[in-house]
């Protein structure tokens, strides 16, 4: 092997680089074949190199201590700085990739073609760049990536990342997703010693911006981003009690919550088994269809419950026996009242009975004051009946948390114009008072204290907490794609920067600093790479790419996460 000089011409100059080329025989004759790329290498290194190429087994360490080094005079008025670029976010990200052995995962599963850049590689682009500025792929080929130092972390220039080719990554990565969720939860399992017998399953759903007629998934329903305007996609995700995700499932717009969890179960199931588990669900997914086909799969459960299935514990409301869980908080454990081998938990909080109350009393007044305008109004004029009960029918239908308090009854006067006669109930407003601040959970776990399912149930927070990080930080909505498995890659990569997320998290919760990684990310993330240029007497420029040395504040951070940046990158020559 020998090292070979060539010349490119670039920016109108003419560099020199370097290839290490290996020469071998064949049957026509010798060959040669460039076994590495160098770049612009100085001669220490390409000394070293050579002498590695001829076999000398020099110790490492003292591999270029024999070359002289070479002194330059530097025009120190010419110094500057060049090409700043945001290198902490991408940086860290790509610690977590590789701590997950993801890169490793995606070249396995990820066949290889004839493209000119991988496809692995092109996927590592839009989980980083998703992480690290969430927006769209052309967004991305056009202004995030040659703003962040991904060009030589990654290694690809900035000239072969365009949307086209990250359109197409997306693509090649969607029939991946059941391996990488599989292979996602045995690796952060390993990691952080987690558990996975509770498992919390929550619903959101996520917009479109145009029409996305040849999307199926793609309806209108309801909104939890109150954009009913928009068609819109479901996404139900399963987390861990940690919040870690294990997979999720994206359903149409228009899917009812309910008609989701018999196929959310199967899916997991499917992929992981039918061990002891405890599924946790909100009430807004729960059916008696859903309770019976949890039984009749043996199956664990703790659930939100209607509060209209409180009236049949109106007795237990008053009795005592309450347990204190902590100020403001008292559970109370319920035997069924069909017999069934169920135990319902009653839960009474004071700071949720304060905010019911104070809501109850806008309501109120708002509907009170409503029924008083128009009750002016057909006194000073005359007015049909009809019209008047549509007014008093959407005065109540947006202001539905007291509406059961007023009874309205429109009559007909003798001039046949309409008048109004109204009363408060006051058996409502008992029972509202009685009920303030309470809600129902209901479980089939018989040997757990109240305590410990309030627990459990309480942890369904973690799944709300995964939807906002998507929403908010990894800018999950508005979907921009309009084809159906553009908006499933979409969402997947969403989901492997989310898992980028969590991991980051666990690292600060091992490290003291919390479980809340935001602080954190943005921190780091003010790192920058600056080249330093440095022109020398003889009209040559020595040029670094350099780490910008963290703050007192960022060493700490890296300290504490076990994590060390490094103090030059290598340019990238692709």
């Amino acid at each position: 092997m020998y090292i070979r000089k060539c010349r490119r011409k670039n920016d109108g100059k003419v560099r020199d680089y370097w290839q290490l080329v290996e020469s071998y025989r064949t049957e026509r004759g010798p060959r040669q074949r460039v076994v590495a790329y160098l770049g612009a290498v100085e001669e220490s290194v390409r000394l070293g190199v050579m002498r590695a190429a001829k076999g000398d087994r020099v110790h490492q360490k003292r591999l270029f201590e024999e070359v002289e080094p070479e002194w330059v005079e530097v025009d120190t008025r010419g110094v500057r700085v060049e090409r700043v670029r945001d290198f902490g976010g991408p940086w860290l990200g790509l610690q977590m990739l590789e701590m997950l052995g993801l890169g490793e995962f995606l070249h396995c599963v990820m066949p290889r073609g004839r493209e000119e850049i991988e496809w692995p590689v092109m996927a590592q682009v839009l989980i980083l760049a998703h992480l690290c500025d969430p927006s769209s792929e052309l967004h991305v080929a056009e202004h995030v990536y040659e703003r962040t130092a991904l060009v030589d972390l990654l290694g690809v220039s900035c000239d072969k990342v365009n949307d086209d080719r990250l359109y197409r990554a997306l693509d090649m990565l969607l029939p991946h997703k059941a391996d990488l969720e599989k292979r996602l939860k045995e690796r952060l399992g390993e990691l952080f010693e987690l558990e996975y017998d509770i498992l919390l399953y929550d619903i959101t759903s996520t917009y479109f911006e145009g029409e996305c007629a040849s999307n199926e998934q793609a309806k209108r329903g309801y909104s939890r981003d109150h954009r009913p305007d928009c068609k819109q996609v479901c996404i139900g995700l399963v987390v861990s009690k940690t919040g870690m995700p294990l997979g999720y499932e994206v359903f149409s717009g228009n899917r009812s919550d309910v008609t989701t969890v018999e196929e959310i179960v199967d899916t997991i199931e499917e992929k992981y088994g039918t061990s002891d588990r405890i599924w946790v669900v909100d009430r807004g997914m729960v059916s008696q269809d859903n309770i019976d086909y949890l039984k009749n799969g043996n199956r664990r459960y703790i659930l939100g419950t209607p509060k209209s299935r409180m009236k049949a514990f109106e007795s237990k409301l008053l009795e005592d026996g309450w347990e204190s869980i902590r100020e403001g908080l008292e559970v109370k454990l319920c035997p069924s009242p069909d017999g069934a081998e169920e135990m319902f938990i009653l839960c009474r909080s004071k700071d949720r009975q304060e905010k019911e109350k104070a809501i109850h009393e806008r309501f109120e007044k708002r509907i009170e004051e409503g029924l008083k305008l128009i009750t002016e109004s057909c006194r000073k004029r005359r007015q049909k009946p009809v019209d008047v009960a549509r007014r008093i029918g959407k005065l109540l239908g947006r202001n539905t948390r007291a509406e059961g308090l007023f009874n309205v009854d429109v009559r007909t006067r003798e001039d046949g114009g309409a008048e109004i006669v109204w009363s408060k109930v006051e058996a409502w407003r008992e029972w509202s008072k009685l009920s303030e601040g309470c809600y129902l959970l209901r479980s089939n776990i018989m040997d757990w204290s109240a305590e410990d399912l309030w627990k459990a149930y309480i942890q369904l927070t973690q799944a709300e907490a995964a939807f906002r990080i998507h929403k908010q930080d990894l800018s999950i909505r508005p979907v921009w794609h309009q084809k159906k498995e553009r908006v499933q890659a979409h969402i997947l990569v969403c989901f492997l920067a989310y898992v980028l997320w969590k991991t980051l998290g666990q690292l600060c919760r091992k490290a003291g600093l919390g479980d809340e990684p935001r602080k954190v990310f943005e921190e780091l993330s003010q790192v920058r790479t600056v080249d330093v240029v440095l022109p020398t007497k003889s009209g040559m420029e020595i040029r670094r790419r350099c780490v910008a040395e963290p703050t007192k504040h960022q060493l700490i951070l890296l300290q504490h996460l076990g994590l060390a940046l490094p103090k030059q990158l290598e340019t990238c020559n692709l």
